[in-house]
Protein backbone atom coordinates (compact mmCIF):
# COMPACT_ATOMS: atom_id res chain seq x y z
CA UNK A 1 0.00 0.00 0.00
CA UNK A 2 1.55 3.27 -1.21
CA UNK A 3 2.21 6.24 1.41
CA UNK A 4 -1.20 8.44 2.20
CA UNK A 5 0.14 11.76 1.52
CA UNK A 6 -1.14 14.84 3.55
CA UNK A 7 -0.05 19.01 2.94
CA UNK A 8 2.59 18.96 5.33
CA UNK A 9 3.57 15.18 6.14
CA UNK A 10 3.20 11.74 4.84
CA UNK A 11 2.56 8.32 6.61
CA UNK A 12 3.58 5.04 5.32
CA UNK A 13 0.86 2.64 6.48
CA UNK A 14 2.18 -0.99 4.73
CA UNK A 15 3.58 -2.43 7.64
CA UNK A 16 0.49 -1.57 10.49
CA UNK A 17 -2.72 -3.50 10.61
CA UNK A 18 -5.03 -0.76 10.81
CA UNK A 19 -4.81 2.06 8.14
CA UNK A 20 -5.55 5.57 8.14
CA UNK A 21 -9.28 6.11 8.03
CA UNK A 22 -11.64 9.06 8.81
CA UNK A 23 -11.87 8.64 12.63
CA UNK A 24 -8.15 9.22 13.19
CA UNK A 25 -7.92 12.17 10.88
CA UNK A 26 -11.19 13.94 12.46
CA UNK A 27 -9.47 13.23 16.27
CA UNK A 28 -6.67 14.60 14.76
CA UNK A 29 -8.20 17.98 13.84
CA UNK A 30 -11.01 18.06 16.41
CA UNK A 31 -8.92 18.02 19.26
CA UNK A 32 -8.82 21.22 21.00
CA UNK A 33 -4.79 21.74 21.13
CA UNK A 34 -4.14 25.44 22.72
CA UNK A 35 -2.30 25.60 26.22
CA UNK A 36 -1.09 21.90 25.72
CA UNK A 37 2.84 21.76 26.14
CA UNK A 38 2.63 17.50 26.81
CA UNK A 39 0.55 15.65 24.89
CA UNK A 40 -0.19 12.02 24.69
CA UNK A 41 -1.86 9.69 21.96
CA UNK A 42 -2.84 6.26 23.19
CA UNK A 43 -2.80 3.89 20.54
CA UNK A 44 -0.94 5.61 18.37
CA UNK A 45 -1.27 3.14 15.07
CA UNK A 46 0.74 4.52 11.97
CA UNK A 47 1.67 7.94 14.36
CA UNK A 48 -0.79 10.11 12.08
CA UNK A 49 -2.20 12.17 15.28
CA UNK A 50 1.21 12.40 16.39
CA UNK A 51 1.66 13.81 13.37
CA UNK A 52 -1.37 16.33 13.44
CA UNK A 53 -0.51 17.51 16.84
CA UNK A 54 2.83 18.96 15.64
CA UNK A 55 1.54 20.59 12.37
CA UNK A 56 -0.99 22.31 14.43
CA UNK A 57 1.13 23.47 17.54
CA UNK A 58 4.52 24.27 16.84
CA UNK A 59 5.43 24.52 20.79
CA UNK A 60 4.31 20.84 22.14
CA UNK A 61 6.08 17.82 22.89
CA UNK A 62 4.16 14.19 21.68
CA UNK A 63 4.08 11.43 22.86
CA UNK A 64 2.83 7.96 21.52
CA UNK A 65 2.39 4.94 22.38
CA UNK A 66 1.59 1.39 20.67
CA UNK A 67 1.33 -2.02 21.66
CA UNK A 68 1.57 -4.03 18.23
CA UNK A 69 5.19 -3.87 17.07
CA UNK A 70 4.82 -3.49 13.35
CA UNK A 71 2.95 -0.34 14.11
CA UNK A 72 5.40 0.85 16.56
CA UNK A 73 7.98 0.47 14.18
CA UNK A 74 5.77 2.36 11.15
CA UNK A 75 4.90 5.09 13.46
CA UNK A 76 8.29 5.42 14.81
CA UNK A 77 9.70 5.97 10.79
CA UNK A 78 6.28 8.40 9.39
CA UNK A 79 7.72 10.47 13.01
CA UNK A 80 11.37 10.77 12.38
CA UNK A 81 10.79 11.34 8.63
CA UNK A 82 9.04 14.48 9.30
CA UNK A 83 9.82 17.95 10.04
CA UNK A 84 8.32 17.39 13.78
CA UNK A 85 10.96 14.92 14.50
CA UNK A 86 12.65 16.38 17.55
CA UNK A 87 9.02 17.19 19.02
CA UNK A 88 7.68 13.50 18.71
CA UNK A 89 8.46 10.10 20.65
CA UNK A 90 6.98 6.90 19.95
CA UNK A 91 7.42 4.17 23.25
CA UNK A 92 6.81 0.45 22.45
CA UNK A 93 4.34 -0.31 25.31
CA UNK A 94 1.05 -1.14 26.25
CA UNK A 95 -1.04 1.30 28.41
CA UNK A 96 -0.77 -0.88 31.29
CA UNK A 97 3.04 -0.82 31.49
CA UNK A 98 3.41 2.56 30.38
CA UNK A 99 4.48 5.47 33.07
CA UNK A 100 5.74 8.78 32.81
CA UNK A 101 7.84 11.04 35.64
CA UNK A 102 5.59 14.26 34.17
CA UNK A 103 1.88 14.69 33.83
CA UNK A 104 0.05 15.75 30.14
CA UNK A 105 -2.04 18.27 29.34
CA UNK A 106 -3.86 16.71 26.84
CA UNK A 107 -4.34 12.51 26.22
CA UNK A 108 -6.08 11.34 22.77
CA UNK A 109 -7.08 8.22 22.06
CA UNK A 110 -8.39 6.53 19.09
CA UNK A 111 -9.17 3.23 21.16
CA UNK A 112 -10.18 -0.51 19.93
CA UNK A 113 -13.79 -0.82 19.10
CA UNK A 114 -14.44 -3.57 18.48
CA UNK A 115 -15.96 -6.07 20.88
CA UNK A 116 -17.93 -8.66 19.15
CA UNK A 117 -17.12 -12.54 18.73
CA UNK A 118 -16.55 -12.75 15.32
CA UNK A 119 -12.48 -12.13 14.46
CA UNK A 120 -10.17 -11.55 11.41
CA UNK A 121 -7.60 -14.20 10.39
CA UNK A 122 -5.16 -11.02 10.69
CA UNK A 123 -3.99 -11.04 14.30
CA UNK A 124 -2.53 -8.20 14.23
CA UNK A 125 -5.79 -6.33 13.36
CA UNK A 126 -7.35 -8.08 16.00
CA UNK A 127 -5.29 -6.21 18.29
CA UNK A 128 -5.47 -3.25 17.28
CA UNK A 129 -9.54 -3.27 16.84
CA UNK A 130 -10.41 -4.94 20.05
CA UNK A 131 -11.39 -4.16 23.12
CA UNK A 132 -9.87 -6.80 24.81
CA UNK A 133 -6.55 -5.53 24.39
CA UNK A 134 -7.75 -1.85 26.14
CA UNK A 135 -10.91 -1.25 28.03
CA UNK A 136 -12.66 1.66 28.22
CA UNK A 137 -12.54 1.40 32.00
CA UNK A 138 -8.45 0.66 31.93
CA UNK A 139 -8.15 3.74 29.58
CA UNK A 140 -10.27 6.00 31.48
CA UNK A 141 -8.46 5.16 34.75
CA UNK A 142 -5.04 5.21 33.09
CA UNK A 143 -5.54 8.54 31.83
CA UNK A 144 -7.13 9.77 34.65
CA UNK A 145 -3.43 8.89 36.48
CA UNK A 146 -1.33 10.20 33.96
CA UNK A 147 -3.66 13.80 33.23
CA UNK A 148 -2.50 17.30 34.55
CA UNK A 149 -5.13 18.71 37.00
CA UNK A 150 -5.75 21.51 34.24
CA UNK A 151 -5.77 18.71 31.25
CA UNK A 152 -7.92 16.94 28.96
CA UNK A 153 -8.60 13.83 27.99
CA UNK A 154 -10.05 13.71 24.17
CA UNK A 155 -11.57 10.00 22.35
CA UNK A 156 -13.38 8.80 19.50
CA UNK A 157 -15.74 5.77 20.27
CA UNK A 158 -19.17 4.52 18.84
CA UNK A 159 -22.28 6.33 19.45
CA UNK A 160 -23.55 3.32 21.34
CA UNK A 161 -20.59 3.19 23.96
CA UNK A 162 -21.58 6.54 24.75
CA UNK A 163 -23.45 5.94 27.98
CA UNK A 164 -20.95 3.30 29.36
CA UNK A 165 -17.96 5.47 28.19
CA UNK A 166 -19.23 8.45 29.87
CA UNK A 167 -20.22 6.32 33.46
CA UNK A 168 -16.96 5.02 33.66
CA UNK A 169 -15.42 8.68 33.50
CA UNK A 170 -17.68 10.23 35.93
CA UNK A 171 -16.54 6.95 38.05
CA UNK A 172 -12.88 8.56 38.19
CA UNK A 173 -14.11 12.29 38.16
CA UNK A 174 -13.30 13.35 34.78
CA UNK A 175 -16.57 15.00 33.37
CA UNK A 176 -18.06 15.62 29.88
CA UNK A 177 -17.41 19.20 28.88
CA UNK A 178 -17.72 18.90 24.80
CA UNK A 179 -18.99 16.20 22.13
CA UNK A 180 -19.42 16.28 18.80
CA UNK A 181 -21.99 13.82 16.91
CA UNK A 182 -20.07 12.42 14.16
CA UNK A 183 -22.83 11.72 10.51
CA UNK A 184 -21.58 9.96 7.21
CA UNK A 185 -24.33 12.15 5.73
CA UNK A 186 -27.04 14.26 6.14
CA UNK A 187 -29.90 10.71 6.14
CA UNK A 188 -27.36 8.85 7.71
CA UNK A 189 -27.29 8.17 11.99
CA UNK A 190 -24.62 8.92 13.62
CA UNK A 191 -22.65 6.23 14.35
CA UNK A 192 -19.55 8.11 16.20
CA UNK A 193 -18.76 10.46 18.81
CA UNK A 194 -15.83 12.50 19.73
CA UNK A 195 -16.00 13.74 23.44
CA UNK A 196 -13.64 15.65 25.33
CA UNK A 197 -13.38 15.53 28.94
CA UNK A 198 -11.95 17.34 32.49
CA UNK A 199 -11.56 17.13 35.92
CA UNK A 200 -13.74 20.40 35.71
CA UNK A 201 -17.56 20.60 35.25
CA UNK A 202 -18.52 22.99 32.83
CA UNK A 203 -21.73 23.57 30.50
CA UNK A 204 -21.85 21.01 27.90
CA UNK A 205 -20.91 22.25 24.38
CA UNK A 206 -22.89 20.24 21.55
CA UNK A 207 -21.76 20.05 18.11
CA UNK A 208 -22.87 18.12 15.34
CA UNK A 209 -20.55 17.25 12.27
CA UNK A 210 -22.14 15.83 8.88
CA UNK A 211 -19.08 14.43 6.53
CA UNK A 212 -20.70 14.43 2.96
CA UNK A 213 -23.65 15.81 1.67
CA UNK A 214 -23.56 13.27 -1.46
CA UNK A 215 -20.59 10.52 -2.11
CA UNK A 216 -17.53 12.52 -1.83
CA UNK A 217 -19.12 15.58 -2.16
CA UNK A 218 -17.71 17.26 1.56
CA UNK A 219 -19.86 19.94 3.60
CA UNK A 220 -18.28 22.94 4.26
CA UNK A 221 -18.34 22.16 8.05
CA UNK A 222 -16.02 18.88 7.43
CA UNK A 223 -13.68 21.01 4.78
CA UNK A 224 -13.16 23.95 7.40
CA UNK A 225 -11.84 20.87 9.72
CA UNK A 226 -9.69 19.45 7.59
CA UNK A 227 -8.64 21.27 4.89
CA UNK A 228 -4.80 22.16 6.67
CA UNK A 229 -4.32 18.43 6.29
CA UNK A 230 -6.23 17.10 2.75
CA UNK A 231 -4.15 17.51 -0.62
CA UNK A 232 -7.50 17.99 -2.31
CA UNK A 233 -9.40 20.70 0.21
Amino acid sequence: MSDFKFKQFKVAQDKSAMKIGTDGVLLGAWSGLENSRNILDIGCGTGLICLMAAQRNPSTLITGIELEVNAFKQATENCKKSKWSNRISIIYSSLQSFNSSSKFDLIISNPPFFSGSTESEDSERNLARNTHTLPFKYLIEKSKALLDKNGKFIVIIPFASKTKFCDLANNNNLFLNKICFIKGNISSPIKRIMMEFSFAKSKLIKEELTIEVERHQYTKEYISLCKDFYLKM
